[in-house]
């Protein structure tokens, strides 16, 4: 079964997730290259990207690979993306906080030193791209669960049974269709009854 258009929708802000999770990744690999890997204010990006790819990825794979994944479903995206928000917001803050010492203007570092002035300007980035994640988490987060609420609230309660990007209004994932029809379904019910 295909992707639905609410199941492209998601699709792609996940790949879109992970690449700017790819993103941060990359910076923060360079920051903590640059330091050794000894202030953990730079290694918490690093540590928490990873742990997004993976859990992130594998989220999208297993959607890409099963129908009916229960990771795909709106109450699991909901959990882990809310999850992944509040850590990506903790540790920002605390990464922001001392990072606050380095300067967003690299040029007052005197130019002899271009080892630090790099160094500077991939933190810089870095200070954005993790803030950038974050608002991104918060928003699909928000967005999935509202209109997962919005659905359910319509009378699409199957909204919570099948995954997000399987789904559709008017189709249920136990096969049948939630489509009201011009005419009465008794009328289509076979019967038993014999007339003579």
């Amino acid at each position: 079964m295909a992707f639905s258009s609410v199941g492209r929708v998601k699709v792609a802000a996940h790949f879109l997730l992970l690449v700017v999770n790819i993103v941060v990744l990359a910076l923060s690999t360079r920051v903590n290259l640059y330091q050794e890997f000894f202030f953990i204010a730079d290694r918490f990006p690093f540590i928490l990207s990873i742990i997004t790819f993976v859990v992130l990825g594998l989220m999208t794979l297993i959607d890409f690979v099963s129908n009916s994944s229960y990771t795909g479903r709106p109450q699991f995206e909901i959990g882990v993306l809310s999850l992944l928000s509040i850590f990506w917001f903790a540790f920002n803050v605390f990464s922001s906080s001392r990072w606050s010492s380095v300067p967003f203007n690299c040029g007052v570092i005197p130019s002899d030193f271009t080892d630090t002035i790099q160094w500077c300007q991939q933190l810089s980035a870095l200070r954005v791209v993790v803030w950038m994640e974050w608002v991104m988490f918060f928003l699909t987060t928000v967005g999935t669960l509202r209109y997962s609420i919005t659905q359910s609230n319509q009378g699409n309660k199957h909204v919570f049974q099948m995954p997000l990007s399987r789904y559709a209004p008017n189709i249920r994932s136990d096969g049948h269709n939630n489509v009201d029809y011009a005419f009465n379904s008794q009328f289509m019910e076979p019967s038993n009854k014999m007339y003579y």
